[in-house]
């Protein structure tokens, strides 16, 4: 069989390397000159930046993938483990760490509010709960709207349908304590307060497998799993920009590019946006196409970021930053209505301070010296940003906005944790809501797809095969499970299953026991 993947992210690596190591022809067509999607790679002035993706978990998801081709990760990626996971730092610079030893963190509640040291531990408890009962489904298609209803009475009797925040609130009083334990729907592109309490399986992967650094920066493993796909007998072709889908009869041929070129396919698989998938590249097929056909809500997207990277010639060893670095500043529900409260009608906003913005701070110079030349330090800041209006701006808006944001997070870096970081900057890049929408090809910039609400969840979230083109898959994360890494990697491995019943052969022949399973 003839398998095209367009587009290269964790998703679309992960179902090409099932799909080849099954034995079938597969292409993978990518955009840019290199590939990784969101988990791309920049090399400037001796400093590798990975543009998307920085917390690794479920290291055996990707053990798995090594193990189709009888390889070992090991052997090709070194993975290292973080410890705390995350510090996270108050409005007056007081830090909180992630410890990934259960009593360790434990101790770390106790020691910034003693009366709330039993309620977390209730809240641990019920976050295992919710994932003993709800994680078999982020590996298995939910293409069927009773298995949807089965779930049903697990949401309310676990409470996994109320909102992440609402959850966190009943075991937790100390103000700080809660936005912090909260802040995991905001690495899936979502809101605490909206994002249902099942998504805190997120928490879980981390307590369970812990949370890793890849030596070399994410763009090592984005390259390593290219080079096993190769091996497998794959093909990658790079500076493909597909055009079209080719559909005949209401079945896939193959795909088109830009340039004209075609790749016939018996199957496509495409690791681009669904909304881009089904408005773009079927050139405006039914609308019905990307989400359920009963369904007239409005598509919700995800929050945007704006992603700075800055290079500087010095290191700062006394700083309290560590790899992983989440900044609360002033009235976190002021942040994030900035980010989430908006209709998209009107226009953006630069922020008018500091305390405007939520900031994840990443320093892998602290775990990973060989990613900046010797004795520099290299950053990548992510600022939580609304999706972009429907109506188009001009130029003039978002470089206003840019410039604020820039500012901004350059001010509190130097105000609390890297002084004088302004005048040691030798390299910088920047990315923001248009690259996402122009680059990556998702609609207003969302830099997640879709919205991790209760109604674009599981079944109501687009398909992994299509519902009205035979021969369409969809991976990522616009499709089931969702975002983030683990979620992402488990839409390939869904794909690639439907594929297999279609084809009558699984992909399991020349494949390890899972990982997960032996743990």
């Amino acid at each position: 069989m003839r398998a095209v993947v367009v587009g290269s992210g964790f998703g679309g690596l992960a179902a090409a390397i099932r799909l080849s190591a099954a034995g079938h022809d597969v292409t993978i067509l990518e955009k840019r000159d290199r590939i990784g999607g969101r988990a791309y790679q920049y090399e400037l002035e001796g400093f590798r930046f990975d543009a998307g993706p920085t917390v690794l978990t479920a290291p055996f998801m990707f053990e798995e993938l090594f193990a189709l081709a009888g390889e070992t990760l090991a052997d090709h990626v070194t993975l290292v483990p973080l410890d705390p996971f995350y510090r996270a730092f108050d409005g007056d610079g007081a830090p909180f760490d992630f410890h990934a030893d259960d009593d360790a963190l434990q101790a770390e509640v106790a020691r910034r509010s003693p009366r709330d040291a039993a309620g977390f531990r209730r809240l641990q408890e019920h976050i295992r709960r919710i994932f003993d009962v709800f994680y078999p489904y982020t590996e298995r298609p939910l293409m069927q709207l009773r298995a949807m209803v089965r779930m049903l009475p697990y949401l309310l009797r676990h409470g996994a349908a109320l909102g992440v925040r609402r959850v966190v609130d009943r075991c937790i009083r100390d103000p700080f304590l809660r936005r912090t334990l909260s802040f995991h729907p905001l690495l899936i592109g979502g809101d605490p307060a909206s994002t249902p309490a099942l998504y805190e399986l997120i928490a879980e992967f981390e307590r369970r497998w812990g949370v890793h650094y890849a030596v070399g920066g994410t763009g090592a493993l984005v390259d390593a799993l290219g080079d096993l796909f190769t091996r497998l007998g794959g093909t990658i072709v790079c500076d493909v920009d597909v055009e079209r889908i080719l559909v005949d009869d209401g079945a896939v041929r193959g795909v088109r590019a830009r340039d004209g070129r075609e790749w016939e396919a018996d199957v496509v698989v495409s690791n681009a946006d669904p909304g881009y998938t089904y408005g773009e590249l079927l050139q405006k097929a039914p609308a019905s196409a990307a989400r359920r056909p009963s369904s007239r809500r409005p598509v919700e997207p995800s929050m945007s970021l704006h992603v700075l990277y800055f290079g500087a010639d010095r290191t700062w060893p006394a700083s309290p930053l560590h790899h992983h670095n989440l900044l609360f500043r002033g009235d976190p529900d002021r942040a994030l209505r900035r980010v989430f409260g908006r209709s998209g009608s009107g226009r953006r906003a630069a922020p008018d301070a500091a305390d405007d913005l939520f900031l994840y701070v990443h320093v892998p110079t602290r775990t990973d010296a060989s990613i900046a030349p010797p004795g520099c330090e290299a950053l990548y800041v992510l600022v939580a940003s609304p999706p972009l209006p429907s109506r188009p701006e001009g130029p003039d808006v978002a470089a206003a906005v840019d410039a604020r944001v820039r500012d901004r997070v350059l001010d509190v870096l130097e105000a609390g944790y890297l002084p004088g970081l302004r005048d040691h900057l030798v390299v910088e890049h920047a990315i923001g809501p248009e690259h996402f929408r122009d680059v990556l090809n998702t609609p207003r910039g969302a830099a997640f797809s879709l919205r991790p609400t209760l109604f674009q969840s599981g079944w109501f979230r687009p398909h992994n095969r299509s519902p009205k083109v035979d021969g369409l898959y969809l991976v990522g994360a616009g499709t089931h499970p969702g975002a983030g890494v683990p979620a992402v990697l488990a839409s390939g491995k869904i794909a690639a299953t439907l594929i297999a019943e279609r084809t009558g052969a699984g992909t399991s022949a020349r494949s390890a026991r899972s990982a997960r399973s032996a743990s």
